[in-house]
């Protein structure tokens, strides 16, 4: 069950109200790096999560901490939007450049949204469900988590710098403060389930049924005789202690794949279906006459 608060996380002013910001603000409400996606992340995590319940409820309490930093930027962006109509009619009389462009804002929050946010990026682009990581394994979940949290502060950051409203920067400022917490937060659930030393994730899949010259190995795929040796990824003990960097030159190991003839339902073309046709009966008569040429016995030379 969830609850609210009518008022909000932290105090949201708008000195002067720029609908062109307003459409920025949308990239922290509903782009791969903004509020929506963590929210729903920390929930979905939270909602699945087995094991220690200490991490469903810290995921549940984060996650629902999010969607007071939506609340806060759809609010942002509702009061840039304010007089928006106006300020435009006199745009449009000054320069008609910027009148042909709506002075940068987005048209779909006047028209469809009533001067308000949008479950949508800086470009209009819906929010995706598909981005939303909640994979059942904890340690993937909580980098996939620091990631998620390291996009986002470099994006606060960023409208920080786009904007002179100081009410809008000390709004983002509080922003990137619980970017940093929730950075520190992650990486400390990774540190008390054993950091790099539970490496790799996951770390209940038995290593000896990897392929043992690979794991890890720095494959080069440069094709001059340039080996990529200078970085930690390509000598020396690997960081998880469990194995040797090295540097292998890649190579094709897996030799030519074949493919069955067309399935006639799929209706290939028939010139597709005769050309298999010819090459796998040239095949069968080169394997029929070695064998013939050899007594009826196999022999190495075919």
């Amino acid at each position: 069950m969830f609850y609210h608060d009518r008022e909000l996380q932290y105090k949201v002013r708008v000195d002067k109200p720029n609908p062109a910001f307003a459409r920025m603000l949308q990239q922290a409400i509903g782009g791969v790096e903004g509020e929506i996606r963590v929210c729903l992340q920390y929930l979905f995590q939270a909602w699945g999560q087995r094991g220690p319940e200490k991490y469903r409820n810290m995921l549940l309490e984060t996650g629902t901490e999010e969607i007071a930093h939506i609340e806060m930027l759809a609010t942002a962006v509702a009061l840039n939007l304010e007089g928006a109509p106006m300020s435009m009619q006199d745009e449009f009389a000054k320069d008609k450049m910027v009148g042909a462009i709506l002075g940068g804002m987005d048209p779909r929050q006047i028209l469809s949204a009533g001067q308000a946010a949008l479950a949508t990026d800086a470009n209009g682009v819906p929010f995706n469900g598909s981005w939303v990581v909640g994979s059942g394994n904890l340690m993937a979940d909580m980098y996939s988590n620091v990631a998620a949290e390291s996009t986002g502060r470099v994006l606060a950051t960023r409208l920080w710098e786009m904007t002179d409203d100081h009410g809008m920067k000390d709004m983002l400022s509080f922003l990137i403060a619980r970017d940093t917490m929730h950075q520190n937060q992650w990486m400390a659930v990774i540190e008390e389930n054993g950091g790099l030393n539970a490496m790799p994730i996951p770390n209940s899949f038995p290593q000896s049924e990897e392929v043992q010259d690979f794991n890890y190995a720095f494959v080069s795929t440069y094709i001059g005789d340039q080996t990529t040796t200078a970085g930690r990824w390509a000598a020396g003990p690997s960081l998880d202690g469990k194995g040797e960097f090295h540097v292998k030159k890649a190579a094709p190991l897996g030799g030519i794949p074949t493919l069955a003839t067309p399935d006639p339902r799929g209706h290939a073309q028939k010139e597709q279906m005769t050309a298999m046709e010819s090459v796998m009966g040239t095949i069968s008569d080169k394997v029929k006459g070695a064998i013939s040429g050899s007594g009826g016995h196999s022999s190495d030379g075919i």
